[in-house]
């Protein structure tokens, strides 16, 4: 009842898809925003806290990115 038909990886020993290049971008202004944020802590600025934001919302967005591709790699 289950079964479509389709399999999953058509051919055995399938590569897996690359990562989407927006998560990649994504993933760089992270770990940039998590340096910048140390940077501004060590320096006693409390601007930090933007750069936690920052490298929190450039998280979930790569975390977005690369569901949606698994998504659609496989439908």
């Amino acid at each position: 009842m289950g079964d479509t038909g389709r399999a999953r990886n058509a051919v055995s020993g399938q590569e897996p898809t690359p990562m989407p290049r927006l998560a990649l971008y994504a993933l760089v202004v992270c770990a940039l925003a998590v340096a910048a944020a140390v940077v501004s802590f060590v320096e006693g600025s409390f601007l930090g806290i933007v750069w936690v934001l920052l490298a929190g919302l450039s998280s979930n967005m790569a975390w977005y990115y690369i569901r949606r591709a698994k998504v659609e790699a496989q439908g």
